[in-house]
Order: C-alpha cells, then structure tokens, then sequence
C-alpha cells in the first residue's frame, strides 16, 4: 500500500509539473501571438513580401563574394556598406575583425546578439557563380552561412521600415573564423560577457532550434617507428600497419546515440614518397558528443588501442590535441526565458520545432560563458560545405519573418 501511494504521488507531481509547463508554453505563445498581430509587425512582413527579387539579389551577391575563413574582409566591407544606409549605429570592426552594428533601443529592455557568420570553407580563389533551378538557389556557401546574413540585412530593412522601435538594443554581429577555430565568437564573447542578455547564433536550422552545444575535440595521432625503404628488411613494417590496425578497431567501438554522439576519421598521412617504409604515420580523430563524460571515455578506449598497437608493432604512439571545446550546457537552461520564447515564435510561425541540445556553432562559445543562447536559421538548405550546395527559396522569405519576431519578441517594443 505505502510502495502504491509513493508511486500514485510521484504521478501527481509528475502531472503538475507536466500542466505546469503546458501553461508557460502556452503563455508565452499568447504573448508571442499578441505581438505578431500588431499593425507595425504586419507591416514590417509586408515589406518582405513586397521585396522578394531584391532579397533574392543580395542573397546571391553577398554569396558571389567568395570569404574563406580568415579571408572574410572583402565581404564584411560590401556588408558594411549596406550597414551604412540603415538606421543602425557605432558601425565597427573589433580585433579579431568581426563587423558589428548597433541598433538602439529606447531603454528598459534587453540586450540582444544576433550573430551570423562571414567565413565559409572554400578555398581562396573560388570563382562562385549561383544558379537558380526548381525553386532552389545554388551555390557553394549559399546556406552556411549566407542565407542567415541575409536574413538578418531584410529584418533590418523591414525594423526601419514598419518603424518598430524595440526597448531592448540588438547588436548585429557578422562573425570570422566560425568554420575553423571560434575567434570571432570568442573574441566577442569576452570583450562583451556581462553585457549581453540574450546571444542568437543563425547558422543552419530553420522549423526548429538548439538550446546547447554539443562537445568538439580533434586530435591527430602518431604512429612512429624506425622507417625504411621497400626493400629494407629492417625494419620489417611502415608505420601505417598499427595505424591501420587502430583504425579498424577505433571504428567497432561502441559510440552512444543517446547521448548524441559522434566519431569519425577523416585524414590519413604517411611517407612522403611510395617507395618508403612510413617512419610517421598519422590520422586525424573528429570526436564529439552532447556529454563530456562520453568524450573522456572515448578518449580513454581509444588511447588503449593505441597503445597496444604501436607496442605489438615495436614502435611508440603519440597525440597532437588539434582543438578542444567542451561541451556547452547551462543547467535548466530547456525551461529558460530565452527557450521557451523561441519555442512560442517558431509555434506561432506555424512550426512544430524540433529543440535539440547538439548544436555545433557560435552558440557554444556564449553558453560556455554562461550567456543564455540558441542557434537557429533562416531556411532549409542541403549539401553544406559542398560545391552542390543548395537552399529552397520561398521558405527563406518566412525564414526572414520568424528572425524578426524573435527580434521583436525578445528586445519587446513600444
């Protein structure tokens, strides 16, 4: 009887809490709902609509600036130019050489970041060409993250053209290096912690959103031996032998799908030369997973094998930690402000959303210093860092209306 009235009490509770979190949702959809319908709001979605083949225009050009990671600058100047004739202010470059832009609220309200990144990962000297066919844009760049500098350019138009004035002020901040080593986030995120409210990161995602980071280690791993040449019978193997043996087993690990979990192996080096025993041979290790706990027993597996396959072979193992970002979770942070405002704009927007805790871009660098943050996008693209890639161009248009009643939504207006 007391094991069946525990369990009819935890039911209970469950239950409340359940109907308790219904009611905040719905809450915040009412609110979010009251907003969307305000004169101001439908004007600045009218503009949008009326301006679907000049957001389509520079959508294609800002793309047509080819912008390898440390080599965004010709961008950020045509970029900056369009800044210019909006009403925005303190319109700069900081150190790390992300362009920023101010548009300032009347007060009492938040600070908000809205962030969109520069830098792609071709190499410099692609010639870039878009092409349009079947209701889709393509070309290399034209989704990550283009489609969300874009997005941003049109909610700034269309803020200054309902003139919607927000309390809270909203930074646009269009970041470097994303695709490499996080300087440009970083770098913000540490000039301005204390500062911000509220960091949206648009890169990728479209009906739904991330409210956390997904952990990121690389490393490259060493085989060294004596090396040799072909012929030599001493010593007898290359170095790519327990390579390729440690290869074989890192892949049959067991990797976790829940929680989210990653591993791949994604380059291999040797001797420089066919006819010679690999004296260094080396493979890089992509791990990643919504818990560092996973990370470190991964790590500890795979540093086993190693071990054991360059000791069977007579030679010594060795590790280069490339880079590390743990990963990026704030405690409740589901049942936050900040998430559960999302989640009411992308329901009134029309959405079922998907909300995740695997997010893989500039989110992270602000969820690790504590700042409330989630990372969604503008418009379903496929093919990412591909020469293929792709994105559907009517959704963008609603893409661009759901970036700005989160603008809206979180800054609030007068």
């Amino acid at each position: 009887m007391r094991r069946f009235l525990s369990l009819l009490i935890l039911l209970l509770i469950s239950a409340t809490l359940t109907t308790a979190q219904v009611k905040s949702v719905a809450q915040y959809t009412e609110q979010v709902q009251a907003l969307a319908s305000r004169a101001d709001i439908k004007i600045a979605n009218a503009y949008i609509d009326r301006n679907h083949e000049s957001i389509m225009r520079e959508w294609i050009a800002i793309t047509e600036i080819n912008a390898p990671s440390g080599h965004e600058q010709p961008r950020a100047k045509y970029i900056e130019s369009l800044l210019r004739k909006y009403h925005l202010e303190n319109i700069h470059y900081d150190a790390a050489g992300n362009l920023i832009a101010l548009r300032k609220g009347t007060g009492g309200g938040p600070v908000i970041v809205f962030d969109a990144h520069l830098d792609t990962v071709f190499q410099p000297g692609l010639q870039i060409k878009a092409t349009i066919r079947d209701g889709k844009v393509y070309a290399p760049g034209i989704g990550d993250d283009t489609r969300n500098i874009e997005a941003l350019l049109a909610t700034i138009r269309a803020l200054d053209e309902a003139k919607i004035k927000t309390k809270g002020d909203l930074f646009f901040v269009f970041t470097v290096e994303e695709e490499t080593t996080f300087k440009g986030v970083n770098n913000y995120v540490k000039e301005n912690k204390g500062k911000i409210d509220q960091y949206i990161a648009l890169d990728g995602g479209y009906e739904g959103f991330t409210y956390a980071g997904i952990g990121i280690n690389w490393y490259r791993h060493h085989f060294i031996g004596p090396g040799g040449h072909t012929r030599s019978q001493t010593p007898p193997y290359s170095a790519t032998l327990p390579l390729a043996r440690a290869i074989e087993r890192i892949y049959q690990l067991r990797v976790p799908t829940r929680p989210p979990s990653n591993l791949n192996i994604g380059m291999l080096g040797g001797s420089a030369v066919v006819n010679a025993k690999a004296a260094d041979a080396w493979f890089t290790l992509d791990l990643r997973s919504t818990s560092n706990q996973v990370i470190a027993d991964l790590e500890k597996q795979i540093q086993i094998i190693l071990n054991e396959e360059a000791a069977r072979a007579g030679m010594k193992a060795k590790t280069e930690l490339i880079s590390a970002s743990p990963a990026a979770v704030i405690p409740g942070h589901r049942e936050s402000y900040l998430v559960r405002l999302a989640e009411a704009v992308h329901r009134v927007m029309g959405f079922d959303p998907p909300i995740t805790n695997a997010g893989s871009n500039n989110s992270s660098a602000a969820l690790l210093a504590g700042i409330s943050s989630i990372s969604t996008g503008a418009g379903p693209c496929a093919g990412a860092h591909s020469l293929t890639e792709n994105c559907e161009i009517e959704p963008l248009y609603k893409g661009i209306k759901k970036i700005l009643l989160l603008e809206v939504a979180l800054a609030g207006v007068e």
